[in-house]
């Protein structure tokens, strides 16, 4: 393996079960309760296929002003995402990735100044040669383009990368553009059928295991 790509929200920072806990409270404001299975549908892309304005102006039947809802919701998540911490496991794997060689990029359907603000904030934006975020491509995953772009900008063919996903949709997005693939779950993904979506392996925590174990582990699948 020459090279490694990681997601950034859910995967190296928890921003995925932030913005669940945001538009919960949201909802519970509103009397309603947001259920889980329907917010994931829309975990990992953007304009998919769930929109929870919608959704809670169908169960409170009446209309809201989406464009003060969404202020809110970035505002609040922004906030909460200043202050949390990264996952546990990302430094380790980012210094361990370095000292093994691998070429380090990162791809991402969000924008790129959320990104830059958060790489910054936490002291590992140095780690990546490349960044692509949503502002480089048309459509974001589960689309491959983000990560063929990443690839190409390391140098790299996609077989010999691997990338480092907490959803579905970027999973698919990985194992379209070519690429291997390690699910990482958080709270609010952990229900996803990864392996059965052809996660290469799936693991609980970055912290769990050593990054030069698992691309041992990955080889001798590919051997397989």
């Amino acid at each position: 393996m020459k090279a490694i790509v990681f997601d950034f929200d859910g995967t190296l920072l928890d921003t995925e079960t932030l913005a669940f806990e945001v538009v919960r409270t949201i909802f519970e404001e509103h009397g309603q309760e947001l259920a889980l299975a329907r917010w994931a549908l829309g975990i990992g892309t953007v304009g998919g296929p769930y929109d929870p304005y919608a959704d809670l102006e169908q169960l409170i039947g009446r209309p809201l002003d989406h464009k003060l809802m969404r202020a809110r919701y970035e505002a609040d998540l922004t906030e909460k995402a200043d202050q949390a911490e990264l996952r546990a496991g990302v430094k380790e794997w980012l210094e361990e990735a370095r000292r093994l060689g691998l070429s380090i990029g990162l791809a991402s359907s969000s924008t790129r100044e959320w990104i830059e603000r958060h790489l910054r904030s936490k002291g590992i934006r140095e780690y990546f040669e490349t960044i692509r975020t949503s502002d480089d491509v048309e459509r974001v995953k589960p689309d491959p383009a983000l990560y063929r772009l990443a690839v190409a900008d390391l140098g790299v063919k996609p077989a010999e990368a691997v990338a480092v996903e907490d959803s579905l949709h970027g999973l698919t997005a990985a194992k379209k553009a070519g690429m291997h693939a390690i699910a990482v779950p958080n709270a609010v993904t952990r229900q996803m059928d990864f392996l059965g979506a052809d996660a290469d392996l799936l693991i609980d925590s970055l912290a769990d295991q050593p990054l030069e174990q698992l691309l041992e582990k990955l080889a001798l699948k590919s051997i397989d």
